[in-house]
């Protein structure tokens, strides 16, 4: 019978990595906190014509990338339902802005979300078919302040802040304004014009998206490809004078508060509810494909969906990409934080209850407490230990009766005995 294995483009987290994970995203969740946002839990899986009509029928990930079912109707009076695995959370949380009358308070909502994503594409290096977003949103009624450009520099300098608590550094801040929901059709009807010409000498993808959406172009990646588009129109030239002071005050924002940025003219997304702010963090570790995250404003996204006028500004990181980036980082660092603090090896069979006790002493005062059997013959407990420990302490008959703590630390073979009340102070400074 042949092995079942994990469908391809997924893939299981496994310790230790996962300690990696749950670092990032109690980092995120500390950081968010810190600038008022609260936590939204959207499903999974929404209706299909949520993505169309907010991603757009024509990008990529509506028409190749997206899971979708119908929903078999339970009774004959039912339709049945085209369903979708989300393959972005955006939607989902303006969707939940709307159907729960959340902009009624008329004050700013601040939402971040940590879950899995859906896309039928290739996989490749830190992309797969199931990935992680952590993500924010920043919604509301233009009364309370939605629309203002200090919201889309408070968002990126949450974001510089983030990546710095993270350990990140040298990562690159690439900033456009995609114009308001007027100057956009110009542009790209500007942009299907220029693309006419030289369409047929450019990759596949380009020759198909020079037709169905014109702004993907310019995020080809194709190295024979780059003189030609970068010679096509620029955004900057089709915006009206309310974006290009939106997109200034931005910038001032940033540079008042020191966040450094790179204006990138080909910075479009081809999102359809993308309007003015659009943005990516780079990060040279990452190669061709170096995005970390990306976000931009959507004023025009709750409209788009049957909901009321609310502009937004929001983000998505990459959190596979992230956690690669990170192990790029330390590798060859086999660090001390991948163990535990202490393996505690019972002597003996009749040791193995109090040996429990004193790992329950122990964990209660915040240590990684890994616990041995007594079964185990001495060499093999420190085997054991020094496998998965930075020390061994030693429990036995002695031990029980004196009080007194036998304990080894692996990385200088410093052995001591330790009063029992102190054992914990002592590991923890190992």
């Amino acid at each position: 019978m042949s092995q079942i294995k994990a469908v391809r483009g997924t893939r299981d987290l496994l310790p230790p990595e996962t300690k990696l994970w749950n670092h990032i995203e109690a980092t995120a969740r500390r950081v968010f906190a810190r600038y008022a946002f609260g936590e939204i839990r959207t499903p999974i899986f929404e209706d299909t014509q949520l993505f169309s009509r907010s991603v757009g029928e024509e990008t990529d990930i509506v028409s190749k990338e997206m899971y979708t079912w119908e929903d078999r109707p339970r009774a004959q009076s039912e339709k049945a339902q085209s369903l979708t695995l989300r393959p972005e959370n955006t939607a989902g949380v303006v969707r939940a802005y709307i159907e729960h009358n959340l902009g009624d308070a008329g004050l700013l909502q601040k939402l971040y979300y940590i879950g899995p994503q859906f896309r039928r594409e290739r996989p490749q290096k830190g992309r797969y078919r199931q990935f992680f977003q952590i993500g924010a949103e920043v919604i509301g009624p233009p009364s309370a302040g939605s629309e203002s450009p200090l919201r889309d520099a408070e968002v990126l300098e949450m974001l510089a802040t983030l990546l710095g608590e993270l350990g990140i550094a040298d990562w690159t801040l690439e900033l456009n304004s995609v114009g308001s929901a007027q100057d956009r059709p110009k542009y790209v009807q500007a942009l299907r014009e220029a693309l006419v010409g030289i369409a047929p000498t450019l990759c596949v993808d380009c020759q198909r998206r020079a037709v169905t959406n014109p702004l993907r172009v310019l995020d080809c990646k194709v190295p024979e490809d780059q003189e030609k588009i970068h010679a096509l129109p620029k955004i900057a030239d089709f915006l009206d004078d309310d974006s290009r002071a939106h997109f200034a005050a931005v910038r001032a924002a940033l540079d008042a508060c020191g966040v450094s940025y790179h204006v990138n003219p080909r910075l479009v997304r081809g999102l359809d509810y993308y309007t003015r702010t659009t943005f990516e963090f780079t990060h040279g570790g990452l190669g061709a494909q170096n995005a970390l995250l990306g976000g931009g404003r959507y004023d025009g996204l709750s409209e788009a969906i049957g909901g009321p006028k609310a502009p937004g500004i929001g983000f998505a990181i990459g959190a596979d990409r992230l956690v690669l980036t990170l192990q790029t980082a330390a590798s060859g660092d086999r660090s001390a934080s991948a163990l535990a603090d202490v393996y505690v090896a019972p002597l003996g069979e009749a040791q193995q209850a109090q040996a429990l006790v004193l790992a329950r002493e122990l964990r209660r005062a915040g240590l990684r407490v890994e616990l041995g059997d007594g079964t185990f013959r001495l060499k093999k407990s420190f085997e054991f230990g020094n496998k998965l420990a930075r020390a061994i302490v030693l429990f036995g008959e002695d031990e029980a009766r004196s009080g007194q703590i036998a304990v080894k630390k692996f990385a200088t073979g410093e052995q001591a005995k330790v009063p029992r009340g102190e054992l914990a102070e002592v590991l923890r400074k190992s």
